[in-house]
């Protein structure tokens, strides 16, 4: 397999102006962070190898991030999102190059750069965005290792898969995917020494997060077997979800772009040469795994991600053999609405849907913080606690500095949360401010209600009351 560079420039060009614009337009964003990203930062601020609900990579580079940057604004938490993704387009353009052609490569690259799931995974900070250009590179050496038969290739494979993993546990699928190509495309099978490699430093980058699990009852492995759900039920097969396939499957169109999807279709059932083949291998199964858990549970539509690092190489390839008039048109709609998301986290809170802001889960957030605080102070309180994943989430971001503790409440049984698990309200302080919609008796009279407006918590009755000692339980 020849790899060419020719394209590389032109596709840099390109990914580099997406990738800036997306910056600038980060820049003016005047969306909050979502409780997701307020947590990833949080971790941050404690650095450790595991956490309660993911791998630790996502918190590495947050924190690294704000330390160069001397900021935790949420312009400098999301800044990755935007470069890492550019970063995988320009590397799935090198597997295009390999497999394919110079074309392949260059609109590989732009088309990738123009997903709507990347759109979206450069406005918000997520482990899929993290977990993308480290997979990338992962079936990038791989491939490479396959062709030349270089040890260190594989080895480079392995490692990058194992960032991948402390990313995101779904880097897992690149190893169904690797397996079942070495089975059934003999032109992509590595040496025994070139899987020996891969295996052993694919082991060796994921060892500190495996003893973390081993060490805090596998507490993130507890987190995605209860997010599986059906796992966990041995009734699974009386609540079968059709109707959550269905959604999961036509969300898919959505996420990738209708024209990128039903080429991405075609081609697992035309894939062409032994190159396609092999991503039909790497893309196919997570897909299948992902519509299996929807079926018999649900499935969230960004569950399938992992299909999609060969899935739009694949279709690239596909659109260019068969339907080369379609890339243009692809590139357009999915162009049009990189454009659309940025723009619309600029002009927030406008456009409004019912009554309410578009974009209102993401707004409003540290405005009640801002309030919470404030009635924190006008108390006397020494700290806050609360039971709301989301209202603590905000509350450590927003609240950092401000000579305040926030608590969650007490655990029933198993903590929920990094913050039950971490922040659980300690029994012998008092004179803390409990913000809820109701609280137990001995809370007494509450001393301040808020405002939720038209935000993430719009139409919700959130008070405040200074528990005294003793009195922890809020009512639902």
């Amino acid at each position: 397999m020849a790899e060419r560079a020719d394209w590389l420039p032109r596709a840099a060009l390109v990914v580099g102006a997406v990738t800036l614009a997306r910056l600038v337009a980060l820049w003016f964003n005047k969306t909050d962070l979502f409780v997701d990203e307020s947590q990833y930062w949080l971790w941050g601020e404690r650095l450790d190898l595991g956490y309660y609900s993911k791998p630790p990579l996502i918190a590495w580079v947050i924190r690294a991030v704000t330390e160069l940057a001397g900021s935790d604004a949420p312009f400098w938490v999301r800044l990755p999102g935007a470069i890492f993704h550019g970063a995988t387009a320009l590397i799935l353009g090198a597997v295009s190059a390999r497999l394919f052609s110079d074309r392949a490569a260059f609109w590989t690259a732009i088309t990738y750069a123009t997903l709507p799931m990347v759109a979206l995974g450069s406005l918000l900070i997520s482990t899929d965005t993290i977990m993308a250009p480290f997979f990338a590179a992962a079936l990038l050496f791989y491939i490479r290792a396959a062709d030349t038969g270089r040890v260190a290739f594989g080895a480079f494979a392995g490692f990058c898969l194992g960032l991948a993993f402390l990313a995101k546990y779904a880097a897992v699928y690149f190893l169904i995917g690797a397996v079942l190509a070495a089975v059934f495309v003999p032109a992509l099978r590595p040496d025994l020494r070139g899987w020996a490699a891969v295996l052993t430093a694919f082991a060796v980058a994921i060892l500190p997060n495996v003893f973390w699990n081993l060490s805090n009852d596998l507490t993130t492995v507890a987190h995605t077997v209860d997010n599986a759900g059906w796992v966990q039920h041995a009734s699974w097969f009386a609540n079968l979800n059709p109707a959550g396939l269905a959604e999961f499957f036509f969300s898919q169109f959505a996420v990738v772009g209708p024209v990128i999807f039903a080429a991405l279709l075609f081609g697992y059932v035309r894939p062409g040469s032994a190159g396609g083949r092999a991503l039909v291998l790497f893309s196919l199964p997570v897909l299948g795994i992902v519509c299996v858990q929807a079926f018999l549970a649900q499935a969230y539509a960004n569950w399938g991600v992992a299909a999609y690092f060969a899935g739009t190489v694949l279709a690239v390839a596909v659109l260019l053999d068969r339907a080369p008039r379609l890339l243009p048109w692809s590139f357009a709609i999915n162009g049009a609405l990189s454009v659309l998301l940025p723009v619309l986290t600029v002009i927030a809170p406008v456009p409004e849907r019912g009554g309410e802001p578009l974009l209102a889960r993401y707004l409003g957030r540290a405005d009640l913080s801002h309030q919470i605080i404030d009635a924190a102070a006008a108390a006397g309180a020494s700290g806050i606690v609360a039971g709301d994943r989301d209202i603590l989430a905000d509350l450590f971001h927003t609240g950092k500095g401000m000579g305040l503790s926030f608590y969650a409440l007490p655990p029933k049984g198993r903590p929920r949360s990094y913050y039950e698990q971490n922040f659980p309200l300690p029994a012998d302080v008092a004179g803390v401010l409990l913000v809820a919609g109701d609280a137990p008796a001995c809370a007494g009279a509450p001393v301040a209600e808020f405002d939720t407006g038209n935000g993430a918590h719009a139409g919700r009755v959130l008070r405040a009351w200074l528990l005294p000692e003793g009195c922890r339980d809020a009512g639902d």
